[in-house]
């Protein structure tokens, strides 16, 4: 028989996939010893057995009712009694964190009769009534569907009523008051009373946590952060502490280090006299950690105590959630916490350095994507002026954008290309599009563990919480600033997550520090720890990884940055490039050559050009492997626009003047090479198997720069790279005209030049019939852009902005197949390309250059795939570097663990 419950005392952190994140840490703290209120727990399973089927699995609710009578003997109390009634809360916890998107309920057994009790027995009626106003807030908007809003206008009112800013203020006969509007509410919402029976309220309340796990806004979190859909949630069950019992109780979160920055010392907020959703919520301006040592000594040094406990015990920045109930400290949770890029880093290196993880460890915990944001632009700090506003500097960064302040418009703007800033009192989880949608997010409530400092840090984006000089009014769609500045609705600002600052307008960007170190630039004093940082983990990762990195690099400038930054060679010079700007009039006159002469004097002028490019880029990477592609694109791409040609044409006829002829005989020729379908028509290896001389006059300048080199001492290792080749004859044709022209370049400079000769896999039937082709080719380089279209059917330009949104929202994939890599199909289609190419050349050497070279997963398929090298674009170099260590451990663990 399954089993679908268990105590907190019988379970582990290890146990996490049963049990989700909250209840395996609620386990491991038990089995710690802390003092964590006594609970149960329901499993995943329990809740995917559920929603399969609609109705709670079978033996569910007795297994759930043993372990209430468990917990009801140990309390010396029964759920909901109405002298002394236990209290319970139901908390969702999810394998993988996700907070505030799925619900919680607190108070569990307040019903007319309990609160009587619990008022009596606690000594306050104040407390009481609290308590069971948010029950029935909680339980009539997360059970029973009411939207939350006119509950939240109900409290809103009443306190102008009577005159007060905080709930704190409201007395005992205003609570009992809204109870009864709470419940008037629910019962002309749903057409049913608020329940009274205890067990009622139980089951109903777990029953909606495992129904959450499909909410909207669960599901959207799952795709942004790529978790599965089918894991479940658990569901807690636990003793009720309350820190809402008066100035000697209160609520907190803390850090056992700085999430933002990973500076080590306890880092978090407290709110006195306050439930914890109140603390997440943003809903009061907390006050530091810090303060609770003035307000109670006690508690915070046994906090502090159990916080060393535990970032010991887990080797890792925990995450705490705690109350203190009249002087008691209770642990409700804790899990390895959320944190910046920036922390990231620091935290990975100063816990190698305290000997909490090994460099690999260290190296593990750190990621390619956290190492791009910190690559992103910072303000430039001497052009900022004067700051709107400041704030907690929540999570970091700089991000400019118009501000909005509602969800709704946030993702209405951004989806129509404006970059915007969502501006709320406070958010909450139903803010989730609009912060998924915006750059930053501004608020002028909350810490840096409200909703939106951790959700903010999750996601990676810019956010400045509790700017408490800022006025937010949502409905007049503004802000007005400490010295009255108002601030409407579309006005750009810019938003600084590192300094907690907001200013008018745009500010200038500047490089940030990593990108100075990473060019070699002056040492920036501010940022040295984080610098430090990600210098070592560059350096273990170049230790420990199988895969080179190369750059796509198509000029001398991007050659020598790629080198800056780490490169071991160019695994794509594109040439078209190289014929753009003024040397399109030549190759104009190569395309419209009526005679072989006229088009080899258009490749004759061409040729030093091309050899001057391909010199100063084999100098810049001198050493190292440069694989130069011949002509890719359609040659029509070096002509000027049909429409503008035509429109050219027809005004001067409209004029009755003659059009000029070069533009007639232009836009002959447009027509003439005109295709339906381009990108599949008469480009890569078919323009030089068609086009007389084209190839041979790129391999002559090629060949001519590597003697030159040679001649001059340098250390060039060029590579020929024949894009779109379909099958072997192809490439054994451009083969034959290369070794011919290398031949001559060899004996007319008196130095052997050699370059070998491969192919981009860029079409599946190259990959399929990948065996044949290795008999013509020293190397192979997927072109996984084009590889992607072709295997999906898919024209880039046109599907991305028609329907991958809808292909994203229906889950037909998680992410962009031209994002990261489609391991099903195209990653099928490598592997066999891979298999059959070393079947029949060995030593064959194989990479990668389309963009997937540059995207963290798609690297760590590379690197299982068996591929020699990546190449992606200079700035990603450091992240594919990064994210090969990463796989080359990712490897070496598979194998111990086998």
């Amino acid at each position: 028989m399954v089993r679908y419950v268990y105590d907190f005392t019988e379970g582990g952190r290890d146990m996490a996939d049963l049990l989700g994140g909250k209840g395996s840490n609620l386990a491991e703290m038990t089995r710690l010893g802390l003092p964590v209120p006594p609970g149960f727990t329901l499993t995943t399973e329990a809740c995917r057995a559920f929603l399969a089927t609609g109705s709670e699995p079978e033996g569910l609710w007795e297994e759930v009712s043993a372990h209430l009578s468990a917990l009801e003997a140990s309390a010396g109390r029964v759920l909901g009694q109405p002298d002394d009634p236990l209290l319970l809360s139901v908390r969702s916890g999810a394998r993988f964190s996700m907070p505030g998107m799925m619900e919680t309920i607190l108070d569990i057994g307040l019903n007319d009769d309990s609160v009587l009790g619990l008022a009596k027995v606690s000594g306050s009626e104040r407390f009481a009534w609290d308590s069971y106003r948010r029950l029935v807030q909680m339980f009539g908007a997360t059970v029973m569907g009411v939207d939350s809003a006119p509950f939240e206008q109900a409290l809103a009112r009443l306190k102008g009523l009577r005159g007060v800013e905080e709930d704190t203020h409201l007395q005992t006969s205003d609570l009992a008051e809204l109870v009864e509007t709470y419940k008037d509410l629910i019962r002309l919402e749903t057409g049913e009373p608020f329940p009274q029976s205890p067990a009622e309220q139980l089951r109903r309340a777990v029953l909606a946590v495992f129904e959450s796990w499909n909410g909207e806004r669960a599901r959207l979190y799952r795709r942004r952060e790529h978790i599965a859909d089918d894991l479940g949630t658990g569901v807690n069950v636990q003793r009720m502490v309350f820190g809402n019992l008066g100035a000697d109780s209160g609520s907190g979160v803390a850090f056992t280090r700085d999430p933002a920055t990973g500076r080590p010392g306890p880092y978090g907020d407290y709110l006195p006299d306050a439930q914890g959703e109140d603390v997440v919520a943003g809903i009061r301006n907390t006050v530091p950690l810090a303060e609770l040592k003035r307000l109670d000594a006690r508690s915070y040094d046994r906090l502090r105590a159990h916080m060393r406990t535990l970032e010991r015990h887990y080797r890792d920045l925990c995450d705490i959630e705690f109350t203190i109930e009249r002087g008691t400290l209770w642990m409700l949770q804790t899990r390895v916490g959320k944190r910046t890029a920036e922390a990231a880093f620091v935290l990975a290196a100063e816990l190698a350095d305290e000997g909490l993880v090994t460099p690999d460890e260290a190296l593990a915990r750190v990621h390619g994507e956290g190492l791009a944001r910190l690559m992103f632009p910072r303000f430039d700090t001497s052009a900022t002026g004067t700051a709107l506003a400041r704030g907690v500097p929540a999570s970091p960064g700089a991000a400019v954008g118009a501000v909005v302040f509602d969800s709704a418009q946030a993702a209405r703007r951004a989806a129509a290309g404006e970059k915007v800033v969502l501006v709320r009192q406070e958010t909450t989880p139903d803010d989730l599009p609009g912060m998924i949608a915006a750059q930053a997010v501004l608020t002028s409530r909350g810490g840096k563990t409200s909703h939106a400092a951790v959700v903010a840090r999750g996601m990676g984006k810019v956010c400045v919480c509790g700017a408490e000089e800022l006025t937010v009014d949502t409905e007049a769609r503004r802000f007005t600033t400490a010295d009255g500045t108002v601030v409407e609705e579309g006005t750009v600002v810019s938003v600084d997550g590192s300094a907690g600052a907001v200013y008018p307008g745009s500010v200038p960007l500047v490089d940030s520090a990593v990108i100075r170190f990473l060019e070699g630039g002056r040492e920036d004093e501010g940022a040295r720890r984080v610098v430090d940082a990600v210098a070592r983990a560059l350096s273990r990762a170049d230790t420990v990884r199988r895969l080179e990195v190369r750059a796509n690099a198509d000029t001398p400038e991007d050659a020598a940055r790629a080198r800056r930054f780490g490169a071991q060679g160019i695994g794509l010079c594109r040439t078209e490039h190289m014929f753009l700007g003024e040397r399109r009039k030549l190759v104009e006159q190569m395309i419209l050559a009526g005679t072989d002469a006229e088009r080899d004097r258009a490749l004759a002028d061409l040729l030093p050009l091309q050899r001057q490019d391909f010199t100063g880029i084999l100098e810049a990477m001198d050493g190292l492997p440069v694989t130069i592609r011949l002509l890719d694109p359609p040659l029509h791409e070096f002509l000027p626009d049909h429409t503008e040609l035509a429109v050219r044409i027809a005004t001067a006829q409209a004029r009755d003047e003659e059009p000029d002829p070069h533009d007639v005989e232009l836009l002959t020729a447009v027509n003439r090479m005109h295709e339906e379908n381009p990108m599949l028509g008469l480009r890569g290896v078919r323009l030089g198997l068609v086009v007389p001389g084209l190839v041979a006059m790129q391999v002559r300048a090629l060949g001519e720069a590597v003697a030159e080199r040679l001649l001059s001492g340098g250390d060039p290792h060029a590579e020929i790279m024949v894009p779109l080749v379909g099958d072997v004859r192809e490439l054994r044709l451009v083969r034959e005209e290369v070794r011919r022209v290398l031949a001559e370049v060899s004996q007319a400079s008196g130095v052997g030049v050699d370059c070998p000769v491969g192919t981009m896999i860029e079409l599946p039937r190259a990959a399929l019939t990948a065996g044949r082709i290795a008999e013509e080719a020293e190397f192979f380089s997927f072109g996984t852009n084009d590889l992607t279209q072709t295997t999906w059917g898919f024209s880039r330009d046109d599907v991305e902005a028609e329907f991958f949104s809808a292909y994203l929202d229906k889950g037909v994939f998680p992410t962009s197949p031209f994002e990261t890599l489609d391991r099903d199909g195209v990653g099928r289609l490598v592997g066999i390309a891979v298999a059959e190419g070393r079947a029949t050349r060995p030593d064959l050497k194989i990479g990668v250059c389309g963009e997937h070279g540059g995207d963290p997963d798609s690297v760590h398929f590379f690197h299982t795939a068996g591929l020699d090298y990546v190449s992606c674009s200079p700035f990603r170099v450091p992240v594919a570097r990064l994210e090969a260590g990463r796989a080359a451990l990712e490897e070496t663990e598979g194998s111990d663990s086998r």
